[in-house]
């Protein structure tokens, strides 16, 4: 073992005898002092990896592992509510679809252990789904903290489940809206490019020929602006982590907004002033779900539930068709 600070510590598995968990063995870490149940939360939120990827508790470790424990305060029950402002869509027995804002994280994690929009679901719901890890109840998909737009709640577990296999087998229509860098030279296109774990950069994820996983994304020009932006329609056939931001980055068109893999500030401030009064109008990255379809997991028919851009978004594309030429 490791010790890399006062709050990290990292093992290295020489030999494992037989099929160990991942939640068993670090509980039996003296060093660790921690329980079987405190494992699993901080595995839950993400606190815990395994060669610098998230792994569930049950996970067989493999001789050579890398494990680290990054040590958090421990976050607030989710039996403690908070009334957190979103829109909903629809709501019936069975499922919630709701519109989330901008900047707000969807379930507890590193970091983030209050105001998220499941602090928000338990303010206004009595029933959620258990399925899945507990600090997410109700929670099928997700979208990026700066990321607004459509999603689906469960509201028990049946429903979940029936939606969760629709997400997985890639059965789930889902539509995007993205003000990109660059004026688009063709009006559709394919992008498939596998999406991996950045090999340097862990919190981030890079187009890896050899490593990737499949990842197919389809984009539909709506309008270009003058000033060198473009508004895209994005459909996903897959959903990797960031794929969106990945793939518009990787043929040189990074969403407007996103300092992780587009254009930071001093590409804004190298530009004319314009372009540079732009900036004051991009809070966030520039991307919204708009359009979310799925079968119906009780009437067991097709539904599609649509919303419009957030104020934020909705002005600066005001503000770019003011100021085309």
């Amino acid at each position: 073992m490791e010790d890399s600070s006062e709050k990290t510590f990292i093992f290295h598995t020489v030999i494992v005898n037989g099929d160990v968990r991942l939640d068993k063995f670090l509980s039996d870490k003296r060093e660790v002092d921690l329980s079987r149940s405190q494992v699993q939360r901080l595995i839950a939120i993400g606190a815990i990896s395994v060669n610098d990827e998230r792994k569930k508790a049950s996970y067989l470790l493999k001789p050579g592992d890398r494990i680290k424990i990054e040590f958090v305060p421990a976050p607030v029950p989710l039996e403690i509510p908070e009334d957190i402002a979103f829109d909903i869509l629809y709501e019936d027995n069975s499922i919630v679809v709701i519109n989330k804002p901008p900047d707000l994280v969807v379930h507890p994690s590193a970091g983030h252990y209050t105001g998220t929009l499941v602090h928000g679901l338990l303010f206004r719901f009595s029933n959620l789904s258990s399925f899945g890890d507990p600090i997410r109840p109700g929670i099928v998909h997700r979208l990026d903290k700066d990321t607004s737009g459509v999603m689906v709640v469960a509201k028990n577990d049946r429903a979940h489940d029936f939606l969760a296999r629709q997400f997985k087998g890639r059965e789930v229509k889902k539509e995007y809206i993205a003000l990109v860098h660059g004026s688009v030279e063709k009006g559709t296109g394919i992008i498939d490019l596998p999406v991996s774990r950045h090999p340097v950069k862990r919190k981030e994820m890079a187009v890896s020929l050899e490593k990737g996983r499949e990842a197919r994304t389809e984009w539909k020009v709506i309008s270009i602006f003058s000033l060198g932006f473009s508004l895209l329609r994005i459909r996903l056939h897959t959903g990797r982590t960031h794929q969106i931001r990945v793939h518009m980055a990787s043929i040189g068109y990074p969403v407007v907004g996103d300092g992780v893999y587009g254009y930071g500030r001093r590409w804004w401030k190298k530009q004319s002033l314009t372009i540079r009064e732009a900036l004051e109008l991009v809070p966030r990255q520039m991307l919204h779900a708009e359009l979310l379809g799925f079968i119906h997991p009780d009437s067991r028919r097709y539904v599609e539930f649509k919303t419009q851009p957030p104020p934020d978004m909705a002005r600066l594309l005001g503000w770019l068709n003011g100021h085309n030429e």
